[in-house]
């Protein structure tokens, strides 16, 4: 795959560029009399980028995300990374890519979120604590995800394949539904219905997300921390 990253600046000056077979380099002018001092080069770049955002549109680029991450760290740099597109996630960001990275590096879930965050990556008075947060935040999603695969089991894939399921559609009867057509219900019951809820979304809009495995509803009221305050909104 032929991948090359090109990151501007403000001024609209081409400043850092990366490709699988170079890695990733600094863009510097042609009358830059240091432009092979490595070290000045890193100085120039963390000078003239505030920041640089990764976007992915297909699965693979997810890995490349990973690399460019650790290519930063290697090289130094001190720039905050914000990483968004149609195939990342938060957990995908705070698992794989943070932890290659020591600068903060924030998952954005679409274009017109960046404005708030490039806002506050920008206002020193904000950086600090917004950035704190983020790491926080990151933390409990990387503890969560890791308590939540030990409970995984795996078999060997000569097990699995011995247990594929079989299907015989040549002796298969579908059955015939009671009705056909459109069911009206007439004054129906909704209480009925509550059992069949999923408060979790509820429970997302007020920030009121228990760790694993007191996630979900109804666990989260289980939650040591917001378990009290789940019941009481929910009630």
């Amino acid at each position: 795959m032929d991948l090359r990253i090109d990151c501007w600046s403000r001024l609209h000056q081409p400043i850092l560029r990366y490709t699988p077979t170079t890695g990733l380099t600094g863009l510097l002018d042609d009358d830059d009399d240091d432009d092979d001092d490595d070290e000045d080069e890193k100085r120039w770049l963390n000078k003239t980028a505030d920041i640089i955002g990764l976007s992915g549109l297909i699965t693979p680029s997810l890995d490349e995300m990973i690399y460019v991450a650790k290519e930063m760290e290697r090289e130094g740099l001190k720039i905050p990374l914000l990483i968004g597109g149609a195939t990342t996630t938060k957990t995908h960001t705070a698992v794989k890519i943070a932890p290659c990275y020591s600068q903060p590096t924030i998952h954005v879930v679409d274009a017109s979120k960046s404005v708030v965050v490039v806002s506050t990556l920008l206002d020193a008075t904000a950086k600090d604590d917004f950035t704190d947060d983020i790491s926080e935040e990151y933390t409990d999603i990387r503890e969560d995800h890791y308590d939540s695969i030990k409970d995984k089991q795996y078999v060997s894939i000569a097990k699995a394949r011995s247990e594929a399921l079989a299907l015989n559609m040549n002796s298969y009867k579908p059955v015939k539904p009671r009705q056909l057509g459109i069911t009206v219900f007439q004054d129906y019951d909704l209480n009925r219905l509550v059992s069949y809820i999923d408060w979790k979304p509820f429970f997302d809009v007020w920030q009121l997300k228990g760790k694993y495995p007191n996630r979900g509803y109804p666990k989260i009221f289980n939650d040591k921390d917001v378990g009290a305050e789940a019941k009481r909104i929910y009630i």
